[in-house]
């Protein structure tokens, strides 16, 4: 078979011209299919992801495109991504690469696709972009070069491969596919970085006129080599993209984003510069590879990064990892695909087949059931969100305090996020990159989790929507780092925090106590209340009101409690301390250095307040001086560190529109249609029984799949009026008294819907 590019971009035009005519004829007047499809599969062969023998003709001999789409059809998807190329081969007639040997004659992307006309079901093809073995082997020119010269397994998107890409995916066009799903446009998930082949370094130059330097110092020079390394993944997309648009308009183009967290910046992602690229955005999730906290997270978090483009969320069919030939209960299936259209994402169920293409036909049985429930559903999708507090994000945050250790940033948001969730505080992420003064006012409240870097403009934005009547949380370390991750002496908020900048404390070991016999001075973060003059300079917030013992709600008074993570110590100036920080007590063979402080010490002597209270204009910042957000993901997460987010929330926002009281275990979705004047309360019960051990990497572990929906009694409070409440599950007990629903529910999934 001939290894080498095959066609010009004339021919290729030729040999779309048919199809590309077909198509713009019967679907100009279509939407397309993700404007109006919610739910689908990816299907693709497994047991050649690590290598396979060119011999081995068992490998997808019953890989049949007639049989994909069959029963996709019969398990009520919507659409099909079918793989036409993995890293090891194509499952097409393909002229440029080798085609999986025991296919023989047949074509998987021709059966699938003419199946796929017959009975009307969008056809996607799913194409590897990263780790193609036959090209890494034929090209070895464009592989990466990490800082020590060495070659990695991985093609530079600066090389030839682009050109060569065009050509491949020019071949799948040709069959009259609805669209591209292009997969794995990362540059790694870990050691060795690159590029600096030779292309990449010639290219550096010409941008910034100077040499490309060898990774080492995270500096002014490194900085520019991020940025190029964000390029090189951002041109990269466009151009194929491009190409694809200019050969039929009407495919779709989408890549799977790696850069939700935990990823940083190593996979050459940034969340709001890529997910701009293709015509929707797209990447996976699930608690099979993650966390089972983590779903609604990633939906959130790709919406946010392009407002108003629709997001297409996958989640596996197997227990633990894409091809472990296992399949899930129907009960975990249910949840987490309820859970990501609750918000707002479109579904796709990926199914690996077996390694001969056997398909599993108890998986189709379950994703089936869940399709055909979520299509009877569907009236109840899509809708915007109702978010309490923004959890605001920062990828400049991310990459040069994280660094190397991602996680000293990571924890913190995935904490916060987990303890909103938790207690039931509906939340929306706020892009630092793309946020806007418009953005913020979508909150009342907006979170500021560890955000350790923020700019000038940053701060005058948070300023500008605290003056106007915003409410602020700030956390940890926030606004003490300077642009290249460095600690700064004082602190960029003092201001806006009402308070002195003293110091950071070394260890995580932190501890926070509200004392019972404190003298309360009472204060409302309600702007409408009137105001006070201060009575002196170290405490101006000190105002007639009330509201202080919401902070220390569902905690014991006069008992330190570890919140385990990033602690400051702040002398007030304009704001009302509240409660006090602790620090650790150290041994001696600590202080000597010679013992870790890798376990949590017991609390000795305070070193500050606990928490700052500072009204600035119509609006109110509260700092808590220690980190209850990396707490919750912490390894010692106790209850009362989550409640103190929770506190600090109720107490700047007392009134929500909707809040919610339910078990831990239960997320609340809220989405709002003004148009119909209609609330719809998604309830989403997670029920994983208790996890053994690992005999590895312990505690480290994964939850057990859900067998049963939970059962659970839920209240909600609706602060506007009512005129109707319905619930869509017959068998859910609902009781209404006035604004105030009570149900008690046995499913994984429920919705109130109240019309107002």
């Amino acid at each position: 078979m001939p290894h080498r590019i095959l066609y010009s971009t004339t021919l290729q035009l030729a040999i779309l011209l048919v199809s590309a005519v077909a198509n713009l004829t019967t679907r100009a007047a279509e939407p397309a299919w993700f404007q109006r499809c919610w739910v689908g599969m990816e299907i693709g062969p497994t047991g050649a992801q690590s290598g396979s023998d060119a011999s081995d003709v068992g490998f997808a001999e019953k890989l049949n495109g007639l049989d994909l789409v069959r029963h996709g059809v019969a398990a009520h998807c919507e659409y099909l991504v079918i793989w036409a190329r993995d890293a090891e081969y194509t499952y097409y007639d393909s002229k440029l690469e080798t085609k999986a040997p025991g296919l023989g004659k047949r074509d998987v992307l021709r059966e699938a696709v003419d199946e796929g006309r017959r009975t009307g079901l969008p056809i996607i093809a799913a194409c590897l972009q990263q780790y193609p073995t036959q090209v890494l082997k034929r090209h070895p020119e464009w592989r990466m070069i990490a800082g020590d010269g060495k070659p990695i397994e991985r093609v530079c998107f600066r090389s030839g491969y682009l050109e060569y890409m065009k050509q491949l995916l020019s071949e799948q066009l040709a069959y009259g596919i609805d669209g591209l799903h292009l997969e794995k446009v990362d540059q790694g998930f870990g050691p060795p970085y690159g590029c600096w082949c030779a292309t990449c370094e010639r290219e550096f130059e010409a941008e910034f006129h100077r040499p490309m330097p060898k990774p080492g110092a995270w500096d002014e020079a490194w900085e520019r080599v991020l940025k190029f390394r964000y390029s090189s993944s951002d041109i990269y997309e466009k151009k194929l993209t491009e190409h694809i648009h200019q050969l039929n308009p009407q495919a779709t183009v989408d890549f799977s984003y790696p850069g939700n967290p935990p990823s940083s910046w190593e996979v050459g992602q940034r969340p709001t510069q890529h997910s701009a690229n293709g015509d929707f955005v797209s990447s996976a999730t699930g608690a099979d590879g993650l966390n089972a906290i983590s779903v609604g997270l990633n939906a959130e978090f790709y919406r946010s990064a392009f407002p108003g483009r629709p997001v297409q969320v996958a989640m596996q069919r197997c227990v633990r990892r894409a091809h472990d030939q296992t399949t899930r209960p129907l009960a975990d299936l249910r949840w987490e695909l309820f859970t990501l259209l609750a918000h707002g994402s479109l579904v796709t169920i990926v199914d690996k087949t077996g390694y001969d293409g056997w398909l599993d036909p108890v998986a189709y049985e379950r994703i089936g059931a869940a399709f055909e429930e979520a299509q009877a559903q569907r009236a109840h999708f899509g809708q915007p969100s109702l978010g309490e507090v923004g959890l605001y994000f920062s990828e400049h945050t991310r990459d040069w305090y994280g660094r190397d250790h991602p996680a000293k940033y990571i924890q913190s948001f995935q904490g916060a996020h987990q303890a909103l969730v938790c207690e039931h505080l509906l939340f929306g992420v706020v892009h630092a990159e793309n946020s806007s003064l418009e953005t913020l006012r979508q909150f009342p409240v907006i979170l500021l989790p560890n955000i350790t870097i923020l700019s000038d403009s940053e701060i005058i934005r948070l300023r500008e929507y605290v003056t106007f009547g915003g409410k602020l949380i700030v956390t940890g370390f926030t606004g003490q780092f300077d642009h290249h991750g460095l600690p700064l002496e004082e602190s960029g908020l003092n201001e806006l925090v009402g308070a002195k900048f003293i110091g950071r404390l070394e260890g995580l070991d932190n501890w926070v106590r509200f004392p019972g016999n404190e003298s309360k001075p009472e204060f409302s973060a309600d702007p409408a209340r009137p105001q006070s003059k201060p009575k002196n300079k170290k405490n101006a917030n000190a105002e007639p009101a009330t509201g202080l013992a919401l902070l220390s709600a569902g905690i014991r008074l006069d008992w330190p409690f570890l919140v385990e993570g990033p602690a400051a110590g702040y002398e007030p100036t304009t704001a009302l301390p509240v409660g006090e920080l602790l620090k650790p007590h150290r041994t001696l063979r600590q202080q000597q250095g010679i013992e870790t402080t890798d376990l949590p010490m017991s609390a000795d002597s305070p070193i500050g307040p606990a928490l700052l209270i500072n009204r600035i204009g119509e609006g109110t910042v509260l700092t808590l001086t220690c980190s209850p957000d990396y707490a919750t993901a912490s390894e010692q997460p106790i209850i009362e560190a989550r409640r103190l987010l929770r506190n600090a929330v109720r107490f700047l926002n007392p009134q929500p529109a909707i809040e919610i009281t339910a078990p831990a275990n239960v997320e609340g979705v809220v989405t709002d249609d003004p148009v119909t004047k209609t609330l719809r309360v998604h309830l989403l019960g997670y029920n994983s029984p208790p996890q053994s051990a690992p005999a590895r990497d312990r505690p480290t572990g994964r939850p057990t799949p859900m067998e049963e929906a939970p059962i659970y009694r839920v209240t909600v409070e609706v602060n506007r009026s009512i005129k109707r409440v319905e619930v869509l599950d017959k068998a859910t007990q609902f009781k209404r008294h006035g604004n105030r629903l009570e149900a008690t529910i046995n499913n994984v999934h429920e919705v109130i819907v109240i019309r107002y």
